[in-house]
């Protein structure tokens, strides 16, 4: 079981898309970079393996990208 802490995530609306969220938190410097991240398997969402950058993320989900998680929080 991981001790990982996931930080909180504001987001504007009611929704973002897994690329733009891995942008927002830091987790990718730039979208090539959360592209490459997806697709080699190292984006969970909620404790599942993501391969579309373009997944949906809405207020409670989680991302996770090596030790580090963040959770959507919808500022909405």
């Amino acid at each position: 079981m991981s001790s990982t802490e996931s930080q909180d995530l504001p987001i504007r609306d009611d929704m973002i898309r897994l690329g733009q969220a891995l942008k927002l938190a830091n987790l990718a410097e730039d979208g090539i970079e959360a592209k490459e991240l997806i697709e080699n398997g190292m984006v969970k969402v909620n404790g599942e393996i993501e391969e579309r950058r373009g997944r949906q993320l809405h207020s409670g989900d989680t991302i996770e990208v090596n030790s580090q998680a963040i959770r959507i929080v919808s500022g909405g």
